[in-house]
């Protein structure tokens, strides 16, 4: 069995090289404005980009999301912006991957409550002519881009 060709890797100047197909950068296309328009909503699939932070204390809990909810739904349409942009490039630099890896996280987890994904999903025991399957994909999909920006940032990272 041949190994995928990794679609994110390190260049030796220090960009990151996207090697992205196109009806891949086509799926990639159309993932950022789909999450965009869900984060302007309550929809109960964001409940892991929104984990309360005071959950026995509502009082708590809406000072929390007054102070800091609209920056964190700032950084995250920064991030899907930055993705929308540069779908198309052939390079990135640490900080547009650096989004990329904020958006894909933000849209596999949105993904994942919808699709009820939990430690004991097994995704590729789904049968492909399950309706939800090419949801499945998807996720697994945004997991294993998510995976290589991982691995292409970590050699720049400090410890």
């Amino acid at each position: 069995m041949r190994r995928p060709q990794l679609r994110i890797r390190r260049t030796r100047r220090g960009r990151f090289e996207l090697r992205l197909p196109p009806q891949e950068r086509d799926v990639l296309r159309t993932l950022p404005g789909q999450l965009r328009d869900l984060l302007a909503t309550d929809d109960p699939s964001l409940v892991r980009l929104r984990p309360p932070a005071y959950a026995q204390d509502p009082e708590a809990e809406e000072e929390y999301r007054h102070l800091v909810g609209e920056d964190l739904t700032a950084a995250r349409l920064r991030a899907l912006e930055v993705m929308e942009r540069t779908v198309d490039a052939r390079e990135l630099d640490e900080e547009e991957l650096s989004a990329w890896l904020g958006a894909l996280n933000d849209l596999r987890l949105v993904l994942g409550t919808r699709l009820e994904v939990s430690e004991d999903t097994d995704i590729f025991d789904i049968p492909p002519e399950d309706p939800i399957a090419a949801q499945y994909a998807v996720y697994a999909y945004l997991g294993w881009l998510q995976e290589q920006a991982v691995e292409a940032l970590a050699p720049g990272l400090r410890t």
